[in-house]
């Protein structure tokens, strides 16, 4: 196809529309969808698309928005408490099964440097296929799910060395490696990390006070691609920059707002960037080299097996089988080997030929993971299972599943606020106000974030599947129900709280089956109880009052919650209630010692 980007845009669409929901349906993932749909667009396949290198390295820049999401998901404290199954098992996969795999290139007569950088990229498995079979599969919680996310967590930070490193690597081959380039990368890196410091958060405050969310978004876009510009005319990766960009700011007040900001653009980019991989396969040499792609693939997946195995005896301490599926869940390549493969091209130092093969055996072994991992489930069935043992990094440092989260941090969230944090509970406040953001930050380790609590990619990016209670505390009452009716909508038995106006306001949020609280009624009741007792009524009388006052009008709410549509029966409820409510005190007056009546002139 010679056509219109237009032309090609509604390509990629279309097959990403078609080939996605059929693969899934089948339980193989969408990133093999995305390659098989490129294989099958590409020159090699029915020719729809011809000039695949330049969709390519369009594509990267999905790759880039990546590496910048990883960044926002670094959590210093979370890799505190989890170092040792990091960088302990994780350290240990990467360095062992990179040696193997590259000693076997070396066999196979390639350099060293090309041999370093295929067993480094052999090493990483696929974060985006393995932690969605652990998720399809609700393994994400068992012992082996944890162990094989912290070598995923360790992968994904390998890789980005390993990115850097590549174009140094590059430079080496002729012997043109100098003291100069190492500092222009190191000084650029410098340059990146602390002026991004001073800088970004700083330049996210100004953008968010225009209240303009397209202008936040071209925000983020500028930030994410020009560091990685930057690095990369320093001579290091694009995706290094990206990367460092998101570490900078994974602290920030602004780290969700980002997060819901990108996605949508990451995604489509790396869906893309997988079908160009795809399309870039030369099909005609793996037909005609079938025995090398499938002695490939199985020492791939041999090799990776027996150390994930051996590693989740010890230093993993896993039980036998939790072992097996710790190594059927990572043994297969991952998406960050056909970047490295990629740029190990671009540099000189894999020819088309060598990342072609690799590239199709990386494919194959992520296609056959999820068939093989149900084989494999199937002859486990029988063992029994042993009860788990929960590691010590299980514990989530600083509360990284909040138990509540409070949208709206004003005068009323506050309070909510204050008390959790007293008890030491866990929880997470969205604030649409940077300037009361930026005030609570300034009183300590408060985990509010930037971000607009009615939109759904920002519910869920501040971690909203985890919440035990949601406290809608906004000023507004229409983006009170606005956000009631998300929060409902997207996770219907959840428990929700509700600051209400008025009792009209609170008739709304009860439908959508909240609990409503009256934002004055609380501080009317006490100040009544208050002006009871400067009358001269005991202080346990004016509580008694005040407490079947109460009652009774919250009786009256939701009996006029039925009716509140009916102006007039919610009218006749009313005066019906003040008789009532007089009725009530008086019987309590004429009861012998009564409480009111002890107050009476004899």
């Amino acid at each position: 196809m010679h056509g219109s980007g237009l032309e090609l845009a509604l390509v990629f669409l279309l097959a990403a529309v078609v080939a996605v929901p059929v693969f899934k349906r089948f339980g193989l993932g969408a990133v093999l969808a995305y390659l098989v749909a490129g294989v099958v667009l590409g020159p090699y396949g029915l020719g729809l698309v011809q000039d695949a290198d330049r969709i390519l390295n369009a594509a990267e820049i999905g790759v880039v928005m990546m590496l910048f999401v990883i960044g926002l998901e670094l959590s210093p404290s979370r890799l505190r408490v989890m170092r040792k199954p990091v960088f302990g098992a994780g350290g240990l996969q990467v360095l062992v099964t990179a040696l193997v795999l590259g000693g076997l290139m070396l066999l196979a007569d390639h350099r060293w440097k090309a041999a370093l950088v295929v067993g480094l990229g052999l090493a990483l498995s696929s974060t985006a296929v393995s932690l969605q079979l652990l998720s399809e599969r609700k393994e994400l919680a068992t012992e082996h799910g944890r162990l094989g996310f912290a070598i995923l967590l360790f992968q994904d930070l390998a890789a980005i060395p390993l990115l850097a490193a590549i174009p140094l690597l590059g430079g080496a081959k002729n012997e043109t490696l100098t003291w100069t380039m190492v500092f222009q990368a190191i000084g650029a890196m410098a340059l990146v990390i602390f002026g991004g410091r001073l800088l970004l958060r700083q330049l996210f405050r100004v953008v968010a006070r225009t209240r303009m969310p397209e202008v936040f978004t071209a925000t983020a876009l500028l930030v994410v691609l020009g560091n990685a510009w930057f690095l990369q005319l320093a001579g290091l990766s694009a995706g290094l920059g990206a990367f460092l960009a998101g570490v900078l700011l994974s602290d920030s007040e602004f780290r969700h707002e980002l997060e819901s900001q990108i996605e949508p653009f990451k995604g489509l980019l790396l869906g893309l960037f997988f079908i160009a991989v795809g399309m870039d396969i030369d099909l005609d040499l793996v037909m005609a080299e079938p025995h090398i792609i499938a002695s490939g693939v199985l020492i791939l997946l041999a090799v990776k097996f027996s150390l994930l195995f051996a590693i989740g005896i010890f230093p993993g301490r896993l039980e036998v089988r939790s072992a097996l599926m710790l190594a059927g869940v990572l043994w297969l390549g991952g998406e960050f080997a056909f970047v490295v493969f990629s740029e190990a091209v671009r540099v000189n130092l894999l020819d088309d030929g060598t990342r072609d093969r690799l590239v199709a055996i990386v494919g194959l072994s992520m296609a056959l993971t999820p068939l093989l991992l149900i084989g494999m489930t199937q002859l486990l069935s029988g063992m029994p299972k042993k009860p788990a043992r929960l590691p010590a990094f299980d514990t989530i440092p600083d509360g990284q599943h909040p138990q509540v989260l409070i949208a709206g941090m004003g005068r009323f969230g506050q309070i909510v606020a204050r008390l959790l944090s007293a008890q030491k509970i866990p929880f997470v406040a969205l604030e649409h106000s940077p300037e009361t953001v930026e005030t609570l930050r300034r009183f300590g380790n408060v985990r509010i974030y930037y971000g607009d609590p009615t939109r759904p990619d920002l519910l869920r990016a501040a971690g909203a599947q985890h919440v035990k209670a949601f406290v809608i505390a906004m000023d507004d009452p229409d983006t009170n129900i606005k956000a009631a009716r998300l929060i409902r909508r997207m996770f219907p038995k959840a428990t929700i709280f509700g600051r209400a106006r008025n009792r009209q306001h609170a008739w709304r949020l009860m439908d959508l089956g909240v609990e409503p609280f009256r934002e004055t009624f609380g501080t009317s009741l006490e100040m009544s109880e208050q002006v009871l007792i400067a009358l001269g009524l005991p202080a346990d009388t004016a509580a008694s009052l005040v407490r079947r006052f109460r009652d009774h009008d919250e009786a009256l709410l939701r009996e006029q919650h039925l009716i509140y549509d009916d102006d007039a029966a919610v009218i006749q409820t009313a005066r019906d209630a003040i008789g009532d409510l007089e009725k009530l005190f008086e019987a309590d007056a004429g009861e012998p010692g009564g409480a009111i009546g002890r107050q009476r002139p004899g």
